[in-house]
């Protein structure tokens, strides 16, 4: 398995195709099911009932596409997901109402559609549950708001690494908010573990042994972002490079175009920070694997240690390729977006909302990569802005304007 390494200020930028045994075949077939045409359709019926719901945009960026020499680029940017920012709004919350309508049937000993979520009857149900996730942001605010739209009760655990601004930002949702002590893994086990002893129901984004299906729900929420940018692209992508943290997002999207797209689907690159590589160095050794945790990365979504094994299951067979961004990567393309090329809109993403990108534009810069991964002129390109602005003030510490400054470029007459 070629590994080509390319050593930018003490820190290595790494790249592999994939080579497992796996690579290629088809889907799991309850992962198959999980993140098919079926589930889908479903997922998107459930978003009709959604306040405030509506497709989220898929920005162009044509003079970029230009600059970099390929045929088109667009972004789908999640920024503006369901007034969370993140497209970590489809998940979390999604989960937490199956959870409940599962319940509520157990219960009532009936079958309980998503048309009867507000009724007293549900509620009356949702209000002897509790929910509990681990988060290092985006998650945990989606459980949160999932927990008050129907309900229930939420207690978030936060590793000692999340902001005040996102902490503020989830308990404003009425969720109880715990410290853990150590990183977003460590987090995740203290949640588990207290969730076990007071009888709550996780909801988590990442798995392990024993703990599959709620990880596949949060990730079937996911796929209608692909459904929306399938529709709203005059032509399917060539290639994707999607982020990743403990594998959810990227694999959601891979699997999901695995499925519609069959032997026509894009070549898909996974991009995981250099300084918390878990999918990377899962790849390279062939099995899930756990990264030792050093410094912490600015790409703060993102910093996970251990992947998701249904995540992993997903992408060992439908990821062609897996590299990692450091640090000025992420900071440049903030920066990229948010005063953009020529005409091109602009976009306000987080720290880890453009890693895509910033893998893209990597690989163009490397001959043996861009070769690798078959970019040409005539390539379309699909990303997505997967964070907005989640923490205000760490934008603009970073990018040196206010996120509303960098959307109002958009519209040059309105006040800022």
């Amino acid at each position: 398995m070629a590994i080509l390494f390319n050593y930018l200020e003490n820190e290595a930028i790494m790249f592999l195709l994939s080579q497992h045994s796996d690579y290629r075949k088809p889907l799991d077939p309850v992962d198959a099911e999980t993140l098919g045409m079926a589930a889908a359709g479903e997922v998107e019926r459930f978003l009709t009932f959604r306040q405030n719901h509506a497709e989220t945009p898929l920005v162009s960026l044509p003079r970029l596409a230009a600059q970099i020499g390929v045929g088109a680029i667009h972004i789908k940017d999640e920024g503006h997901r369901l007034g969370l920012g993140s497209f970590k709004a489809l998940g979390g919350a999604y989960a937490v109402i199956r959870l409940l309508l599962e319940e509520a049937e157990r219960k009532r000993g009936r079958i309980v559609d998503i048309s009867e979520l507000h009724s007293p009857e549900i509620r009356q149900v949702a209000q002897t549950m509790t929910v509990a996730c681990a988060t290092d942001g985006n998650h945990g605010r989606s459980v949160a708001q999932g927990a008050e739209l129907v309900g229930a009760g939420a207690a978030v655990f936060v590793h000692e690494g999340v902001s005040e601004e996102r902490i503020a930002a989830i308990a404003r949702f009425g969720a109880r908010m715990i410290r853990v002590a150590g990183s977003y893994d460590d987090s995740v086990r203290e949640a588990s573990r207290v969730a076990e002893e007071n009888g709550w129901t996780i909801v988590s984004d990442t798995s392990w042994p024993g703990y599959e299906r709620v990880p596949g729900l949060v990730m079937q929420g996911y796929i209608a972002l692909v459904r929306e940018a399938l529709r709203q692209m005059p032509e399917p992508p060539t290639h994707v490079f999607v982020q990743s943290g403990v594998g959810g997002i990227a694999a959601a999207v891979a699997g999901h175009l695995a499925i519609e797209l069959g032997e026509h689907r894009p070549i898909f690159t996974v991009v995981d920070p250099a300084r918390a590589a878990c999918i990377f160095e899962t790849a390279r050794a062939g099995h899930p694997v756990t990264v030792p945790q050093g410094e912490p990365t600015v790409m703060a979504m993102l910093e996970c240690y251990e992947p998701s094994l249904v995540a992993w299951r997903i992408l060992s067979r439908a990821a062609d390729a897996f590299m990692t961004v450091d640090e000025d990567d992420a900071v440049s393309v903030m920066r990229q977006l948010a005063n953009p090329v020529g005409d091109d809109p602009a976009i306000v993403a987080g720290e880890s909302g453009g890693v895509g990108l910033a893998g893209l534009i990597r690989a163009i810069s490397e001959p043996v990569l861009k070769s690798a991964l078959g970019i040409g002129a005539d390539s379309r390109i699909f990303l997505i802005n997967t964070e907005g602005a989640t923490d205000p003030y760490k934008y603009e510490q970073i990018v040196g304007a206010s996120p509303t400054a960098v959307a109002a470029k958009n519209w040059p007459e309105a006040e800022i």
